[in-house]
């Protein structure tokens, strides 16, 4: 261990308030951030430490960098600190995205505030795209990795298997191949070293063994977690009582709380989720207008499922009854966020403990790695979705080989669309743009287009 002052939780919440206010760039960027500052600069915990805590909240439903920050604040600080990081790195997206749902809202008609959003959409894409890319390429080792990834596209896209079935299957497809020792499972968890300088955790604060606090019994870890629990379901429970199932508020409390359950594999195969259910079937938003939100999500801090907010926000702002669209709104993004990010403190609190007794077991890594797998098909089917949308301005249903098909009337081209597009892809691909740069740059090639009569 390192001759340094162990921090105290004044310290840890200032470094915690850094992290969450430069928090940019996607669950990746997050991660990366995250590794430079606690484990390079700080050297809190080491490289080995770092990525089994990070290969655990891979596992878990819901957004894995701020499980992340809730993990590592209870390694160094106990339930408080887990709780304190766990707000600190959501609360300035909270703040970002409902300040721009409120402009989307009252100004998202008037012509410039319209083109500002035509531009981000192009960007959007061109960055699920690079994700696909990406962790495909990190996941898709073997065949039986892609025949994976390849089945849940097929399973997505031909036959709308809902997401949560096809983690479950690909999971479970990992398990027992590790069980059965095949050799295309013994792959591990899906990460490499994140960062660029290698720790030993023997050189850092917490060191090579679990703080006692991490060590206690189950009985600690069930009653945190029914505190925790009762937080996150009791207000369903009332308004679902109370208001009935119809009304927007239960519809968003209790879809986003299902969500919090089943939506693993990282925040874009969250959003294939959101955008599947929050569009088709509960009509909330328009999928043009998903991908605006997408768009806020990616150019403010915090997670990247922080867009959820701004679907809860629309959805109510639309179906208001008697209140204020506005206060309806606010308090439905409000609720979509409560119900999104609280579960993450009761995963982190009532796993966590058992997962440090865990450390390199093979089997969870499989099963991470199927998972993995198949989200890369689940995120492909995203980029699809999100491209006919952004390019297209009409779709049409076919039938081809018994399966009812959405595709693009290529006489509907957006050619203002695809062109921004292509820019989008050759700023990401050729030019290793970040995610901020391509969106300001769509976002202002879009405006100039506007100015001139073709946006």
């Amino acid at each position: 261990m390192q001759d340094r002052a162990y921090p105290t939780l004044a310290e840890a919440t200032r470094i915690w308030v850094r992290i969450g206010l430069l928090s940019f760039g996607g669950p990746a960027g997050q991660i990366a951030l995250m590794h430079r500052i606690l484990v390079e600069e700080q050297r809190w915990l080491g490289e080995k430490r770092f990525l089994h805590a990070l290969n655990y909240c891979m596992l878990l439903p819901g957004p894995e960098a701020m499980q992340l920050a809730v993990y590592i604040g209870w390694l160094m600080h106990r339930t408080l600190g887990g709780i304190i990081a766990g707000i600190l790195f959501v609360l300035p997206g909270v703040v970002a995205i409902m300040a721009l749902s409120w402009i989307y809202a009252l100004y998202g008609n008037v012509g410039p505030v319209e083109a500002l959003f035509f531009g981000l959409k192009a960007a959007v894409l061109a960055i699920v795209v690079q994700a696909v890319i990406r962790i495909g390429s990190r996941a898709l080792k073997n065949n039986a990795m892609v025949a994976i990834a390849a089945a849940s596209f097929i399973a997505i896209f031909g036959f709308a298997v809902p997401f949560p079935i096809i983690i479950l299957i690909a999971g479970l497809t990992g398990f027992l191949g590790a069980r059965a020792g095949l050799p295309a499972f013994r792959s591990g968890g899906g990460h490499g070293k994140v960062g660029k300088v290698q720790v030993d955790d023997a050189d850092t604060l917490l060191g090579e063994e679990s703080p006692d606090h991490t060590l206690v019994n189950r009985g600690w870890a069930f009653r945190i977690s029914a505190v925790f629990l009762v937080l996150w379901l009791a207000p369903v429970a009332v308004l679902f009582a109370g208001l009935g199932p119809a009304n927007v508020f239960a519809q968003i409390a209790g879809f986003f709380s299902v969500m919090a359950v089943v939506t693993f594999g990282g925040a874009y195969a969250v959003l294939a989720y959101v955008a599947q259910e929050a569009v088709q079937n509960y009509g909330w938003l328009a999928p043009g207008e998903m991908l605006d939100g997408l768009g806020m999500a990616e150019t403010t801090p915090g997670p990247l499922i922080m867009v959820t907010q701004f679907v809860g926000f629309m959805g109510a702002f639309r179906d208001a009854g008697g209140m204020s669209p506005l206060m309806a709104g606010t308090l439905g993004g409000l609720l979509t966020t409560w119900v999104t990010f609280l579960p993450c403190f009761l995963w982190i609190f009532l796993g966590a403990p058992f997962i440090e007794r865990l450390r390199d077991n093979k089997v969870l890594s499989s099963a991470l790695t199927a998972i993995t797998a198949a989200v890369v098909g689940v995120i492909l089917n995203l980029a699809v979705w999100f491209g006919m949308h952004v390019v297209f301005n009409e779709l049409q249903t076919i039938t081809t080989l018994g399966l009812d098909l959405e595709v693009p009337v290529w006489s509907s081209i957006n050619l203002a669309a695809a062109a921004l597009v292509l820019v989008a892809l050759v700023a990401v691909f050729r030019f290793k743009l970040g995610p901020v740069m391509v969106l300001a740059g769509c976002a202002a090639g879009s405006l100039a287009l506007h100015s001139v009569g073709m946006a």
